[in-house]
């Protein structure tokens, strides 16, 4: 999750597509260029990833290996110092150096962030802590401090709430570590973050049952921004689960399906096995149903520039939401939901991966010069990431040799071919062009790009 988003978006003001219709309020950008299949056209019959499918993998093994921000939950030990454990907690409740406000424009107080602290359950923190595991139950809010309550910085965007850091989805497992004092929250680790999270979203299990879960080789993907398992009116069954794209879920072997579960034919359905919470917070694995006219596939997808372009767009339009606020996502959850899906793993902020060593990556400083930089650009291949800080675009491909990406986005901002500096909001997902993006009216997006990260299987400083 960007800790400083600023994706003031700065379009070309020199006429570069001035022949192109504009569509929507995004200066240049045509209704045909929202659509897939106009980009998809434009690949080169013999154009591929520079990373196959094969070595996937291998890729995420080598980042596991590597990369402090990306971790096995299920490797965390089962016993923690009182030492370990609070500088646990400490790494993600702090208390922020700048003021933070209520929505109503109330700045928290000392009193107010002592409420917060006392939820940590310090005191509650033994000389020995037992880890506990689990699977998540239904998509959860992972938050800086264990509470709901909104708050905000000083300039007060109600959109970004300073305490959303990112989200768990079903099926993920994580160690828990800790829990609050009024019993309702978890300090849990998943493969790439570290926050609370409400514990009627955890299901608690055996670390052998959570291992042989996820360790099985038939699944099903989540390939749609969202789908839903199937209607169940049995109370006691699973329905109407939310599973955003990304989700993976085992599949039941021949052996075990059903030819009617719920009083219902299973025969035009998936039968995946979806962890569940008992009553007493323990987990259980149940069988839920997907419609296969739901957007799902057995297994991950074929790793092609096609398909990226086309995972990409599934999100077009929707809601920016700051860490998954909003049921949705930002600019790293965008991109980390669309490459889960073809089975490739990354850290969860804009910075950890942007500045990762895993991939091919064209770095530049403060020295940099523009022409540099855009002889890097030049030879961008589909998919590749654009890093400034606080923010992460993917490449989509040229218009008239102008790159053109596309990014979950907040604010929309350009010179207009009059010459006046526009300031206006996007929020959602957007096709925008690239070129003189600017963050305000004498910085672009090119005078900050720091790296274009391609995703190689291995690590390469491409400068």
């Amino acid at each position: 999750m960007p800790k400083i988003l600023f994706g003031f978006i700065v379009l070309f003001s020199l006429g570069a597509f001035s022949n192109l219709a504009i569509s929507s309020n995004v200066p240049d950008i045509t209704s045909q260029q929202l659509h897939p299949e106009y980009w998809q056209s434009k690949l080169e019959s013999n154009e591929v990833m520079a990373m196959k499918s094969k070595d996937i993998g291998a890729f995420n093994q080598q980042l596991f290996a590597s990369n402090p921000h990306v971790v096995d939950p299920l490797a965390s030990p089962i016993k923690l110092s009182k030492a370990e454990l609070i500088a646990n907690i400490k790494s993600i409740s702090s208390i922020p150096s700048s003021a933070r406000f209520y929505a109503d424009g109330n700045q928290l107080s000392k009193q107010n962030f002592e409420s917060y602290t006392a939820n940590l359950n310090i005191e509650g923190v033994a000389q020995q802590n037992t880890v506990k595991f689990g699977l998540v139950s239904k998509r959860s809010a992972l938050r800086t401090f264990p509470t709901l309550d909104k708050v905000f910085n000083e300039a007060m965007d109600l959109d970004l709430d300073r305490f959303q850091e990112t989200a768990v989805f079903p099926g993920e497992a994580v160690a828990i570590l800790h829990s609050s004092t009024d019993g309702q929250w978890l300090l849990v680790q998943n493969y790439n973050y570290l926050a609370w999270v409400q514990q009627s979203d955890i299901a608690i299990g055996d670390k052998k049952l959570i291992e042989n879960y996820l360790a099985q080789d038939n699944f099903l993907v989540v390939t749609g921004a969202k789908v839903l398992t199937s209607f169940v009116p049995n109370k006691n069954a699973v329905s109407e689960v939310q599973l955003d794209m990304g989700v993976k879920l085992p599949l039941l072997h021949a052996k075990e399906q059903q030819d009617e579960l719920y009083d219902q034919s299973t025969a035009g359905s998936y039968q995946v096995k979806l962890p569940t919470r008992n009553q007493d917070g323990s987990l259980s694995i149940q069988i839920a149903l997907i419609g296969r006219t739901q957007d799902v596939h057995q297994g991950y997808l074929a790793y092609t520039p096609q398909r990226v372009i086309e995972q990409g767009f599934k999100f077009l339009g929707e809601r920016y939401g700051w860490g998954h606020d909003y049921n949705g996502r930002d600019c790293t959850g965008f991109v980390g939901e669309i490459y889960k899906t073809f089975g490739i793993l990354m850290p969860r902020n804009s910075g950890q991966q942007g500045k990762g060593a895993y991939g091919t990556n064209y770095r530049f400083d403060k020295n940099s010069t523009t022409v540099k930089k855009l002889s890097v650009i030049n030879k961008m291949q589909i998919g590749d990431l654009i890093y400034i800080p606080g923010h992460v675009m993917m490449y989509l491909g040229e218009e008239e040799g102008q790159p053109t990406v596309i990014h979950d986005v907040k604010g929309l901002a350009y010179w207009t071919p009059e010459g006046e500096f526009f300031k206006g909001t996007l929020n959602a997902v957007s096709v925008t062009p690239l070129i003189a993006l600017h963050l305000n009216e004498t910085t672009s997006y090119v005078d900050r790009i720091y790296n274009i990260k391609r995703l190689t299987l291995n690590s390469v400083e491409g400068l």
